[in-house]
């Protein structure tokens, strides 16, 4: 199954941007503002950090490299998600990214535990290399 297997080779940097994205879906569904203005700004915002990073990322020497396209939607992607939580969050009573309302946290902290035993159990599950 594509899924079992992506999880199995999930490495710990993905596990940590999974959780990273976990509580921002949260966050998003807790205090979403369907104002155009918002998402727009969002948008803009991630094309241009998002060009930024493509170039940032790229070689010096001038020679351009085949990028995963995963990488580049991850890269547009992000400041999206920073640009859009900030803007949601503005005035909320929030203590870094963290809500003000215990609710929330338990709920965030509960599906990142989730997720996190889901992909250690499904790594266990891994099948060994035959012994010689």
């Amino acid at each position: 199954m594509p899924l079992i297997r992506y999880l199995q080779n999930l490495s710990t940097g993905r596990t940590i941007l999974w959780c990273y994205f976990i509580w921002w879906v949260l966050s998003i569904i807790h205090h979403f503002d369907p104002t155009p203005r918002i998402w727009l700004t969002s948008l803009g915002l991630s094309g241009i950090i998002g060009a930024a990073l493509i170039l940032s990322t790229r070689p010096s020497s001038g020679t351009i490299t085949k990028t995963d396209p995963w990488v580049l939607f991850r890269l547009f992607l992000m400041p999206f998600c920073v640009s859009s939580f900030a803007a949601l969050v503005k005035d909320a009573g929030y203590l870094l990214v963290f809500p003000p309302s215990l609710k929330e946290n338990a709920i965030g902290i509960s599906l990142i535990a989730a997720f996190l035993l889901t992909v250690l159990s499904v790594k266990k599950l891994k099948p060994q290399a035959a012994a010689p």
